[in-house]
């Protein structure tokens, strides 16, 4: 289980948290939204020991191991695949390597002996004789061939180092799992494997996310930063949208009922307060009045831009005929007899596997 007490994070006079008290338990995965530098990734920074907060503590119950999402795609060029992946379980691989270099050793003594047994133990019970199985699983399941797998990772493209480090993060069934932005620069078919994966874990999951039909999928709960604090909510992002839509209507209307209150008792203390025989009623209606107080509903600190085409003309209904396409580059089919029509208010998605054909056909 991971929880805080009291955690807050100042930034000179600007507290970014202030006062936190969450608990993450087992079972779930919480999405962790708020607007743009609300303090997301720090939060989760802050969770996994790269960040100290200000005042407060991070409680991880002992023995429970967390595993993040990396974001420096350079940090293991000079490493093969599939050890990267396994890396992600730091005991698991320490093992590897000092098992390793002990059946190495040219003078093997009784020690090392005994030492290699402890190892073999502790390794066994770590489930490390399949590790290398579960690690090409997972890059499997991302998209990433076998035949990358015992490359070293600055053979690989930035996407494909992208999709090694989330492996990384998965591997070896950690107890707690961080994600910040898992789908960037994911195809739909690592996107669905991933939703399937997380769907079926078992353990603590907090995720950041700006794609909502993302968290829709795989959240049971939605963490919500908003003015230096941290709501819970049970449900997906849709869930909490609705509710907390509904909670602020209903503060708002238990305040215009306040308000109408107050002008009540405003006009009646003007109207009689001169009158000698209502003073004393006034002067109760007065008392009342100076015990109302509005709620203090704070709107939200997020901001929602669109986007507004005007066109100079209304569009006819037929918006695009295309008609046997094809094109070659570098003697390559890139596009072979694409036929094609849009008609006015169709809204279509080009989906695929991750190449230039996709590209190429909006170029044309």
């Amino acid at each position: 289980m991971l929880s805080t007490q009291g955690l807050s994070l100042r930034f000179g006079k600007r507290a970014l948290f202030e006062d936190v008290n969450i608990k993450f338990t087992p079972g779930n995965c919480y999405g962790l939204i708020g607007a743009n530098g609300a303090g997301k990734s720090t939060f989760l920074k802050i969770l996994a020991g790269e960040i100290e907060p200000s005042s407060g503590s991070v409680i991880i119950t002992p023995g429970e191991r967390i595993a993040v999402l990396k974001q420096d795609h350079f940090e293991f060029d000079e490493y093969e695949t599939l050890k990267v992946v396994i890396m992600g379980h730091a005991r698991l691989y320490s093992i590897m390597e000092e098992k390793d270099t002990l059946y190495a050793k040219p003078d093997f003594s009784e020690e090392d002996g005994i030492r290699a047994s402890e190892l073999e133990c502790e390794f066994a019970e770590l489930n490390g004789w399949d590790a290398e199985t579960e690690a090409a699983r997972l890059l499997n399941g991302l998209g990433i061939n076998e035949e990358l797998h015992y490359k070293t990772m600055k053979e690989l493209s930035g996407v494909e180092k992208l999709k090694v480090l989330l492996a990384r993060a998965l591997f070896g069934n950690p107890d707690i799992l961080l994600l910040d932005e898992p789908t960037n620069h994911l195809d739909l078919e690592a996107i669905s494997w991933l939703e399937n994966f997380l769907y079926e874990f078992k353990n603590t999951i907090i995720v950041v996310s700006h794609d909502r039909y993302f968290l829709n999928k795989v959240c049971t709960h939605i963490a919500d930063i908003d003015f230096g604090n941290i709501q819970l909510y049970v449900g997906n992002y849709d869930f909490w949208l609705e509710s907390s839509q509904l909670a602020l209507q209903l503060a708002k209307d238990a305040n215009k009922k306040k308000e109408e209150k107050i002008k009540d008792l405003q006009q009646f203390i003007e109207r009689f307060s001169s009158n000698a025989s209502k003073a004393k009623q006034a002067t109760s209606r007065k008392r009342q009045l100076e015990k109302l107080t509005l709620e203090d509903i704070k709107p939200s600190s997020r901001k929602y831009p669109y986007i507004d085409f005007k066109p100079d003309r209304e569009a006819g209904d037929q918006i695009l005929n295309i008609e046997s396409l094809s094109v070659t580059i570098d003697g390559e089919k890139i596009l072979k007899d694409v036929s094609l029509t849009v008609n006015k208010g169709d809204k279509i998605a080009f989906v695929g596997p991750m190449a230039r054909q996709k590209r190429h056909f909006f170029r044309y």
